[in-house]
């Protein structure tokens, strides 16, 4: 399928170049020649292709059908495309090697088609977030750590359309009048934007990319964010279909964590997630997944999670599992969690295990029951069994820090005990990045679990008895 034609000039020639680009490439030619000399012949640099970029990019826009391009298929236009750029070079007498030459076509493609510049982060495997703060300053987190990169969007108008191409593609629209939108990517990827005027400086993204290697608890303890003990008690919890809050603040590894604590769930079990975007990536046969949806452009259509999770309870569930909860839903995940569906997971923003109680009590409160004090506690400590608490330190490793037990009421006061806690011993630096490297041991407290009788029920006293005690 012929996607670019040629444009004729007035006078019938060929119009292969026009002023602005013939500008636009001696601009290369001398930025190029600058960047070879102080970096050495050959220097891979993407700022030698910004010039030519933005020429071959006009002509591109010039002689390109726009209809029949949109009937390909991305590898066959990413084919057109990259012939295009060769051709254009050899016409303009731009001396490009094949891997230049590529890189611009996929550049170009990714404008065209993708998520422009993201993408590039998007394929880097070793970054695990990405935070747009306007066109020119685009930085990720790697390995716990934020770090500015060189990524550019052209303007403002390119991040735009970049961003309503991400909203677009699951029938969400971000615009003026709409300017905050939380959507998806293909891979599951979760993306918030944030428009002006709402953002003074720009449009912002932050998308939090979906792992492409499912994470085990057996992972992240050869990882070191939590114990071989503690893995294996989680285990035992899973098993025991206890009901699980997996608490900590932004950014904490809490939907990692979860994803990991899910794989445990009996494959024979039905599960009915509830999710605001969906991440979480469940193995089981027997999953059905449900998704909010915000209200439309008339301000009708919305479906809460509470929506959900009130549906949810009628589709015959042997387990909840909700994304986040932080609203009027608490109310109706703690009646399921009361009434029949233990083994319920979710997550919860909170800085420390103590302060999951006080959070759930005050959004039931929020809800509008106006319940006594004790009944809303003993409404807790009916539904929720653990909390696992998990925390990004400052060396940028996720650590679970804390497991803890609810283990009733009294006097309206609800009683806790830690069975696993993380002890700080102090830091060192790394001598190969020069980063700071929090040292310490995680530790059970020895104490018997509340549920212990639970266990026993499930005949698996003695694992949960060797997971508090084995060496580390």
């Amino acid at each position: 399928m012929a996607i670019f034609g040629k444009k004729q000039g007035s006078d019938g020639t060929q119009d292969n170049a026009s002023e602005e680009q013939l500008t636009q490439d001696a601009t290369f030619y001398e930025r190029r020649a600058t960047l070879r000399k102080d970096k050495g012949e050959g220097a891979d640099n993407r700022d030698i292709y910004s010039a030519f970029r933005k020429s071959v990019h006009l002509a591109l826009m010039d002689r390109i059908d726009l209809f029949a391009a949109s009937k390909m298929r991305p590898d066959e236009l990413r084919h057109e495309v990259e012939v295009f750029v060769a051709d254009f070079a050899a016409e303009n007498n731009v001396q490009l090697n094949i891997k230049e030459q590529l890189l611009v076509a996929n550049l170009l493609v990714d404008d065209m088609i993708g998520l422009g510049p993201l993408e590039e982060l998007l394929n880097d495997e070793s970054v695990t977030d990405i935070m747009v703060n306007g066109p020119k300053n685009i930085f990720v987190e790697r390995k716990g750590k934020l770090r500015k990169t060189p990524v550019v969007f052209h303007d403002e108008a390119h991040l735009v359309q970049v961003s309503q191409r991400i909203a677009n593609r699951i029938g969400r629209r971000v615009d003026e009048a709409s300017p905050m939108v939380d959507a998806r990517l293909a891979d599951g990827s979760r993306v918030n934007i944030i428009m002006p005027p709402l953002a003074l400086d720009g449009t912002s993204i932050s998308i939090r990319k979906f792992a492409k290697q499912k994470i085990t608890l057996e992972k992240m303890a050869e990882q070191g964010n939590l114990s071989h003990q503690m893995c294996t008690f989680l285990k035992v919890c899973a098993a025991c279909r206890l009901n699980t809050l997996v608490s900590g603040g932004t950014g904490s590894g809490k939907t990692t964590l979860l994803n990991a604590m899910s794989r445990l769930i009996d494959p024979g079990e039905r599960i009915v997630t509830v999710e605001d975007s969906a991440e979480l990536q469940l193995q089981q046969p027997h999953v059905v997944r449900l998704e909010s949806r915000p209200p439309n452009i008339e301000g009708t259509g919305e479906i809460t999670i509470r929506d959900l999770v009130r549906n949810a309870l009628r589709m015959r569930p042997d387990r909840i599992v909700i994304g986040e909860v932080r609203g009027a839903e608490t109310v109706d995940m703690l009646q399921a969690m009361n009434t029949g569906h233990d083994g319920s997971m979710s997550t919860i923003h909170a800085n420390r295990p103590r302060e999951v109680l006080t959070r759930l009590e005050n959004m039931i409160n929020m809800a509008g029951w106006s319940l006594p004090t004790k009944v809303v506690r003993a409404q807790i400590v009916g539904a929720v069994n653990l909390i696992v608490h998990t925390e990004r330190m400052r060396d940028g490793k996720r650590r679970v820090t804390q497991i803890s037990e609810i283990t009733g009421i009294d006097e309206e006061i609800i009683m806790t005990q830690d069975l696993f806690i993380f002890d700080f011993e102090g830091e060192e630096m790394d001598p190969d990045s020069e980063n700071v490297i929090i040292k310490g041991n995680f530790r059970s407290t020895g104490l018997k679990p509340f549920f212990t009788p639970r266990a026993r029920y499930f005949n698996l006293e003695k694992e949960l008895m060797d997971s508090l005690h084995e060496g580390p």
